[in-house]
């Protein structure tokens, strides 16, 4: 291995496989899937948000076109965010063992809640600020969105309390919304399951769309280089771009070294290819599928 790659590597910046952020989530919330591009800003450093990744108190997590993200809390709920959106955790409680405390704020726009069914949920204070508005939650499952119109929230399940503007309102029946658009009084409707099922694909990941998890074991070769420069410049790129990239060194027939881009953790070849499409677009470059 080169000198410069050789020092990269032992800083765990270039090599390190998807699964090697696979750590539990010791701060109180980790990253279950990712179908890119997405980013996490942490101390003034943007990268790419790659599944099994830890998340701490203070992290903002950025998607672009196209994105979704999965996060997993600690106490056993989900966060399911769609594109374009601005999300901040916080947490009050590093290692929970007995309550989980914290505070998500979607900055922008579309997110869902729903807390754990299959395991047993540590108790919870868990504050949801969705532009404006303030939820406080009940164990349920719940569905809103932000952006330059206003603020909705949805409950699907359970009860939640929304403050806004001094004034508090409770939802307790299910396919229920709180309508807040900007400048206007707020608005207790009902929500059409249809309306419904189309809004809550603006949060969903199904198979086959491009999302990477920390034990998918296809990948995609984003590019190749015959250089180290070349190789940290397509690097850069990719990650700008959004896209958790490592770098796999080959060594040539007769000495010296190439360098393949790879972006692994796709559950399938269709996901793979999804992602390389999304790569292709969003880079230029003309990425292929492997196992």
């Amino acid at each position: 291995m080169t000198p410069l790659f050789a020092v990269l590597a032992s800083l765990g910046i270039l090599f390190a496989d998807t699964e090697a952020w696979a750590a539990p989530a010791v701060a109180g919330a980790s990253v279950e899937a990712v179908q890119s591009p997405a980013w996490r800003d942490r101390g003034g450093i943007t990268v790419p948000l790659v599944a099994g990744m830890e998340l701490q108190s203070g992290d903002v997590l950025r998607t672009g076109s196209g994105a979704r993200a999965y996060l997993m809390l600690a106490e056993g709920s989900r966060v399911k965010l769609g594109e374009g959106a601005r999300f901040t955790f916080h947490s009050r409680s590093t290692q929970p063992d007995k309550t989980f405390r914290g505070a998500l704020d979607v900055l922008a726009g579309a997110f869902r809640f729903t807390t754990g069914k299959l395991k047993k949920a540590l108790p919870r204070d868990v504050a949801i600020r969705v532009g404006t508005a303030t939820i406080g939650i009940r164990g349920t499952d719940l569905w809103g969105k932000t952006d330059r119109d206003g603020d909705l929230v949805a409950l699907l399940e359970g009860r939640i309390e929304i403050t806004r503007a001094g004034q508090t309102t409770e939802l307790s029946q299910p396919l229920t919304y709180y309508d807040a658009p900007n400048g206007k009084a707020a608005e207790v409707k009902t929500l059409d399951p249809e309306v419904f099922r189309k809004l809550a694909r603006q949060t969903e990941i199904l198979a086959g769309d491009g999302a990477a998890r920390a034990k998918g074991k296809w990948s995609v070769l984003a590019g190749s280089a015959a250089s180290e420069e070349a190789a940290l410049e397509l690097y850069d790129k990719l990650r700008d771009a959004g896209f958790a990239t490592r770098v796999r060194p080959l060594g040539v027939e007769g000495g010296g070294w190439s360098y393949d881009l790879l972006i692994s953790g796709f559950a399938s070849a269709a996901d793979a290819e999804a992602a390389a499409s999304r790569i292709k677009a969003a880079t230029g470059l003309k990425p292929s599928v492997q196992r």
